[in-house]
C-alpha cells in the first residue's frame, strides 16, 4: 500500500533560522515581526529562533547556507523586500536572491523558505508586509514549519 506524506504545523521541538535584509527594512521588519509571531503561535520556542540581519536580498543565500551548515536549524526563513526601479537592477537581485534560496534548500536538504517579497511599487511592498495583503512572512514562517515536519516524516517512514 502507498503512503502519503504530510508535514503538520506544529513547531515544537523546531529550531528556525530567520535571515533578513535590512534593505527596504520598513517592510522587511513587518515581515520578520509575522514570522516571529506565527512561529511562536505553532510552538516554536521563542528562544529557538534566531535571526541575522544582512545587507540586501543578494546576500540572503550566503547567509541561509552558513545557518544550514552549522547544523543547528530545522528550517530557515529567508526576509526581504525588492522594489522595482527605472533600471534592471531589480531582476538581477530578485533573480539571484530566488535561485540562490532554492539552491540552499535543494542542495542541504533543510527547508530554506523564500519570503522575499518582489513587487512593483513600494505601495505593493506594503500591502505584503502586514496590511490587506496579508503578511508573506507569515506565509513564509509557516511553510517552514511544514517542510521541516513534511521531511521528517519521509525520514521515519
Amino acid at each position: 500500500m502507498s503512503q502519503v506524506f504530510s508535514g503538520d504545523l506544529v513547531g515544537t521541538g523546531l529550531r528556525i533560522g530567520i535571515v533578513a535584509s535590512r534593505w527596504n527594512d520598513f517592510m522587511v521588519g513587518k515581515l520578520v515581526e509575522g514570522a516571529r509571531d506565527a512561529l511562536v503561535r505553532h510552538g516554536v520556542s521563542d528562544d529557538a529562533i534566531d535571526i541575522a540581519h544582512v545587507p540586501g536580498c543578494f546576500e540572503l543565500p550566503l547567509v541561509a547556507k552558513k545557518m544550514v551548515e552549522i547544523g543547528r536549524y530545522d528550517a530557515i526563513v529567508c526576509l526581504g523586500a525588492v522594489i522595482r526601479g527605472a533600471t534592471p537592477h531589480f531582476d538581477y537581485v530578485a533573480g539571484e536572491a530566488a535561485r540562490g534560496i532554492a539552491r540552499v534548500g535543494l542542495e542541504s536538504g533543510v527547508p530554506v523558505a523564500f519570503g522575499v517579497l518582489t513587487c512593483d511599487s513600494v505601495e505593493q511592498a506594503i500591502e505584503r508586509s502586514g496590511s490587506k495583503g496579508g503578511n508573506k512572512g507569515v506565509e513564509a514562517a509557516t511553510a517552514a514549519i511544514e517542510m521541516a515536519n513534511l521531511l521528517r516524516a519521509i525520514d521515519a517512514a
